[in-house]
């Protein structure tokens, strides 16, 4: 017997309005064609939309990241490079890094070290070889690059702090603005991170601890990329696993908190001390270690290998 309609409302066909007839009839369009030619430009002003909302501040604030990440890389390089170079010159300028970048722009050649300079001694005694004014004009370019790679990573840096603080101002409160926003960038967006469980989050950047773990019998890693937080950085080995799993926790909840109401919960912030002060307290010594378990070595005692040394006699051998 078959069921009636009434009775079983999924066996009803939906009806759903037909367009093309309805703009016929209506006199909005007079073809098919015309129909299909509106349909066409409607569906690529909608994906138009689209692709421009997505355009979010947290895709911002990942960019920012990525972008500070390729300055680290591209000045570290760079700076060794100037380091080998001037030191042809002035080897016994103890500088790197930004100092050695902007003593290079400022002075170029070791002559033109004022004397009331702390290295002027050193670049009157030096030993290295004689740089010509090609070369010091090369250097003294090269240098001012790589001091205008140090400011904008500067800029950038102080960008991500401003934009963390409106975008996500409970995840910096609890991260901090420059994990807060490497956290983001980790994941994706604001929206995956606040999906992300505290475990995920505990260990994100630990890819590789991770894989071993999964692979071997490697102890699983008690925390990733929020190990640079001071909070567990300063803290003793035998605290770091609890105050990353506790600090792991507000961290989801701050970032679900930001990405759906995008308000500051100060209570949030209130918990996690206590919850770090607890564990501070309850954790004071570290915990005795047991002593490793020596392997048994089935069949009893192991059987000398080789032939024994015969002792000495007067028989023959």
């Amino acid at each position: 017997m078959q069921e009636s309609s009434k009775d079983n409302p999924q066996s009803v066909p939906l009806q759903r309005a037909d367009l093309r007839d309805a703009a016929l009839e209506c006199g909005f369009v007079e073809l098919d064609e015309d129909y299909d030619i509106l349909l066409r430009e409607v569906c690529i002003r909608a994906a138009k939309s689209q692709i421009s909302q997505t355009d979010t501040d947290d895709s911002r604030i990942i960019q920012a990241v990525e972008a500070l990440d390729d300055i680290d890389k591209n000045v570290n390089e760079l700076s060794e490079r100037l380091f080998e170079w001037y030191g042809r010159y002035f080897p016994e300028l103890e500088m790197t890094g930004e100092e050695l970048a902007n003593f290079v722009s400022t002075y170029g050649s070791r002559i033109n070290v004022p004397e009331d300079h702390e290295m002027s001694e050193k670049a009157s005694q030096s030993m290295g070889a004689e740089l010509l004014f090609a070369d010091e004009e090369l250097l003294r370019t090269f240098a001012n690059n790589i001091c205008s790679l140090y400011d904008t990573r500067r800029y950038i840096e102080n960008y991500i702090n401003t934009s963390m603080g409106s975008v996500a101002p409970n995840l910096c409160e609890i991260a901090g603005a420059s994990l807060g926003a490497r956290l983001m960038s980790m994941a994706g967006s604001l929206e995956k991170l606040a999906a992300f469980p505290s475990s995920t989050v505990q260990v994100i950047g630990a890819n590789r601890a991770l894989f071993k773990h999964l692979r071997s019998r490697a102890p699983s890693p008690k925390h990733g990329i929020i190990f640079n937080n001071p909070v567990i950085k300063n803290a003793p080995w035998w605290q770091r696993g609890k105050l990353a799993r506790a600090l792991a926790a507000k961290i989801s909840l701050a970032a679900r908190t930001d990405f759906y109401s995008g308000e500051l919960d100060s209570t949030i912030k209130e918990a996690l001390d206590k919850k770090l002060e607890h564990i501070r307290q309850t954790n004071p010594n570290p915990p005795e270690r047991k002593p490793e378990a020596k392997p048994q070595v089935k069949g009893g005692k192991r059987r000398s290998r080789g032939r024994k040394k015969n002792k000495k006699s007067g028989g023959n051998n």
